[in-house]
């Protein structure tokens, strides 16, 4: 119950599951978490995926297992035993198969790190951030990515941007808040596809932050910062502290802020719409956030989306 306030209060603050493979030790937002369930028999699925285990109705709802195991080639034996952490992200239902569960951690987003490109690179990497708890490391897993290399089509939906048509160009300066290399850059070359070509890109809450704060001391808010795309996972300053600071702050407030994220569900609707956030939208739909920054540049009541 803490954390949910501490969430709908743009406190910073996240609560970390901690999960066994083998002896070591990985992290998973909570707020990702729908359940957690011992394992139950799966049906194999021809010609799937080799991180695909199979698929299980627990009760009225089908889910796809997944092996974390095979996901992150530390083998792929079979295994009937553990657990399943049943997650919900990006409009989609998921179980990953793992050994143990250790435990939840409430921490700031300042206290994880952001791998380096030894640990990670641009586009493979698998970790979002690393956290020492007492006498270890634990890596905080980029589930949608896991996800997304095995289904592609759940990732951004870049087919969206051509059917939106022939578009006029646009200079309104947009700032983009994104931890992920790959999808900040995916989501500004979007953005550049349906003509908004004033895009800056920071890797997180907090840069976007000081880059709001300069401008506003500079009094070039005009110039730099007209709306404000922001992710809700990120190290050092999360999408929902970005938000509540803007949204506070007698001269930012009335820059419009879209959450874009994969964490974008009824819950997470809830604590956004308290937080002051024009709109807010599960990752995937590259296009409809297109036509969000439409209305809200423009000042259009019209509420016009791609079909599904």
């Amino acid at each position: 119950m803490d954390s949910k306030i501490l969430l709908e209060n743009g406190t910073n603050e996240l609560e970390i599951l901690e999960f066994k493979l083998g002896e070591n030790s990985y992290g998973i937002n909570v707020a990702k978490i729908r359940e957690i369930i011992t394992y139950q028999p799966v049906t194999p699925v021809p010609n799937s995926h080799p991180s695909v285990e199979g698929i299980f109705m627990p009760r009225d709802k089908m889910i796809t297992a997944i092996s974390l195991k095979n996901a992150l080639q530390m083998g792929d034996e079979e295994s009937t035993d553990g657990l399943f952490i049943i997650t919900n992200f990006n409009k989609l239902d998921v179980a990953f198969h793992v050994d143990r569960v250790m435990g939840i951690h409430r921490v700031n987003w300042t206290e994880i790190i952001k791998p380096d490109a030894t640990v990670n690179n641009e586009v493979e990497g698998v970790s979002t951030g690393i956290v020492k708890f007492d006498d270890r490391l634990v890596i905080i897993l980029d589930f949608e990515k896991i996800v997304a290399d095995i289904s592609p089509e759940t990732g951004l939906r870049m087919n969206q941007i051509n059917a939106l048509g022939e578009r006029e160009r646009s200079s309104v300066p947009i700032l983009i808040a994104e931890d992920s290399h790959l999808l900040n850059k995916l989501i500004s070359d979007a953005l550049t596809a349906a003509g908004y070509v004033n895009v800056k890109r920071t890797e997180d809450g907090l840069q976007a932050w000081n880059y709001i704060l300069e401008a506003k001391e500079e009094g070039t808010l005009d110039e730099k910062v007209k709306l404000v795309i922001t992710d809700i996972e990120m190290p050092q300053m999360d999408g929902h502290r970005l938000t509540h600071m803007i949204k506070t702050d007698d001269v930012l407030k009335n820059i419009p802020v879209i959450i874009f994220s994969s964490l974008v569900n009824e819950e997470m609707r809830v604590k956004g719409e308290a937080l002051g956030a024009d709109a807010q939208l599960s990752k995937p739909e590259i296009g409809n956030l297109v036509l969000l920054i439409d209305k809200l540049v423009s000042g259009s009541k019209t509420e016009e989306q791609l079909p599904e």
